[in-house]
């Protein structure tokens, strides 16, 4: 009877053992599991801290690289504004030239005609001039004339018998029969000019059918 007695006080004993060891052990696991669950809200709080520093990081540079692209851009536009007030001054200056050049041009020319006026009228106040004095004093004007056309490239456009028409310097007014080749000038009827190589007057002519 006593060795059942102490068997049970012995299994109850292990009994209390077990449990308290299993009671243990449990709250070993949840200080663990407590730990481990700490432990990983520490890592994602310093994944959180990371990531919003490299967001602040990524921020900066974002800033920097828009400050940068905005004094580029400022830069850009001031030099774009100088170089269109230069250009525009350029082209105001090119125009004033151009008007002076234009004026200047014919003032020049007028004034190189004034000579050719006076000896017209000079010739005019003659009260009873000879034929020979009224043919030297028109050449002596045709000559001051003609060095005034020259000195302002104002030339004339005479062509020879037999040169080909130029439609570009020559106006055909009539074709008659001649015996030289077609459509080459028979006579010159008028003198065309050309001022700075530009047309001023055709030649009138009358060509070979």
């Amino acid at each position: 009877m006593k060795n059942n007695e102490k068997k049970e006080k012995i299994n109850t004993f292990e009994k209390i053992k077990n449990s308290s060891f299993k009671k243990k052990e449990f709250l070993n696991k949840t200080v663990e599991s407590k730990e481990e669950d700490k432990t990983v809200e520490s890592k994602e709080e310093d994944k959180t801290v990371e990531s919003k520093e490299e967001d602040k990081t990524v921020e900066n540079e974002l800033k920097k690289k828009l400050n940068t692209a905005e004094i580029k851009a400022s830069y850009m536009q001031d030099a774009y504004l100088r170089a269109k007030a230069e250009s525009e001054n350029i082209r105001r200056r090119s125009q004033e030239d151009l008007a002076r050049a234009y004026k200047f041009s014919i003032e020049n020319f007028a004034k190189e005609l004034l000579s050719v006026k006076d000896s017209l009228e000079m010739a005019l106040n003659v009260e009873t001039p000879s034929i020979e004095s009224l043919k030297k004093g028109v050449e002596i004007t045709l000559k001051q004339l003609s060095s005034v056309f020259k000195k302002n490239n104002l030339l004339e456009i005479n062509p020879i018998i037999g040169d080909k028409l130029d439609p570009m310097k020559h106006q055909a007014v009539s074709t008659i029969s001649a015996e030289q080749e077609p459509n080459t000038i028979v006579e010159v009827l008028q003198k065309g000019y050309l001022i700075s190589e530009r047309l001023l007057r055709p030649a009138l002519v009358t060509v070979a059918q």
